[in-house]
This record gives structure tokens, C-alpha cells and sequence, in this order.
């Protein structure tokens, strides 16, 4: 999996490179793509973004968590990121970003499809789950594109950037992925 390269009609998802890291700088460190997401902190510099690379290897080469570069046909450079980690059993959690001049052309939902398709048809796993706050709507947007299901909103659950936030989450089972005739 470490090596996995996934391919959708408009995008190529490849690991990450060290020469990634002044586009994740650039376009994580925008405040637009950092504020909905607390994992991202702000300002974002370029040492960030090269921590962040190296933790993801480590991770990868753990098996804790397997992040790709977003890119588009045929340009190599990353437009956003997203991961997948795997929970002990039989699920597997994700999460993303994409930068701001990417945004609303639906590169996310076709990403984040091509997770979820790994998962089950790759991977093997059951259950497949993201979330995000409450004040991001979009992001659910993007999961409902993508096949995800609303489960669960937890209410005032989260402290995110002072504020404490609702906790929303969508997820999909491997049953209903193939009963979407989207099969593997």
C-alpha cells in the first residue's frame, strides 16, 4: 500500500514526495484551506510542511496511515492531500484537503471515490468513515458525492481554533458500496 498509485478519469493519487513540500506550504497555508481543518495548524511554513512529509513516511511505513498527493492528469504537481488510516479491525478512517484554486470542480469528490474504492476492493475492509466541524458543510458536501452516509453528529463535541464545534460524521459500508453497482 505504501507505493499505491490510484487513478480516477481527471486524477492521478500517488504517495507523497519531498519535493512536495512548498506546494502543501503554499496551498495549506492559505487560512481558507487551514481553518476547517484542526490538524492544519496557521501560519503553515515550509518547516511545517516538511515535518508533515516526514510523518506521513513514517506513518506510511508504519501502516498507521497511508496519505497520497492529489495531482492532476498529467501534472505531477499536488493540488491537495488526502489519507487513509486504518482502525484496528475492519474500517478505516480518511481524511483531505485540497487547495483553493481547486476548489468547487469536483476533484475532491473523485478523490475521495477513489478512496473509498480502495478500501473496499483493495484493502478488503468494511466500513470506510470521515468527519468534519460542524461550521464546514461543505466537507459533508463532498462525502455525500462521494456515497457517504450522514451517521452520527456530535454535538458541541469538538474545540477547534477557541470555538467548540459539532463533530459530524458520514461513513459507508462495503455492502452498500457494491450495491451502488459501483462494484469492485
Amino acid at each position: 500500500m505504501i507505493n499505491s498509485v490510484l487513478e480516477t478519469e481527471r486524477l492521478v493519487l500517488r504517495p507523497l514526495k519531498a519535493d512536495d513540500a512548498a506546494a502543501i506550504a503554499r496551498l495549506a497555508g492559505d487560512w481558507r484551506v487551514a481553518w476547517p481543518i484542526p490538524t492544519i495548524p496557521h501560519p503553515y511554513s515550509l518547516d511545517r510542511a516538511r515535518d508533515f512529509l516526514r510523518a506521513a513516511r513514517r506513518g506510511a511505513a508504519e501502516g498507521s496511515e497511508y496519505p497520497f498527493a492529489i495531482t492532476r492528469r498529467p501534472e505531477p504537481e499536488l493540488i491537495g492531500v488526502i489519507s487513509l488510516r486504518p482502525q484496528k479491525g475492519h474500517s478505516a478512517e480518511t481524511g483531505y484537503w485540497m487547495g483553493v484554486p481547486f476548489w468547487g470542480q469536483g476533484y475532491m469528490s473523485e478523490a475521495l471515490g477513489a478512496i473509498i474504492r480502495h478500501t473496499f476492493c483493495d484493502l478488503q475492509l468494511q466500513r470506510v468513515y470521515a468527519w468534519h466541524i460542524g461550521s464546514n458543510p461543505a466537507s459533508g458536501r463532498v462525502m455525500q458525492k462521494a456515497g457517504m452516509r450522514h451517521e452520527a453528529c456530535l454535538r458541541r463535541h469538538v474545540l477547534h481554533r477557541g470555538e467548540v464545534e459539532d463533530q459530524v460524521y458520514y461513513g459507508l459500508l462495503r455492502e452498500e458500496f457494491l450495491a451502488s453497482g459501483k462494484g469492485c
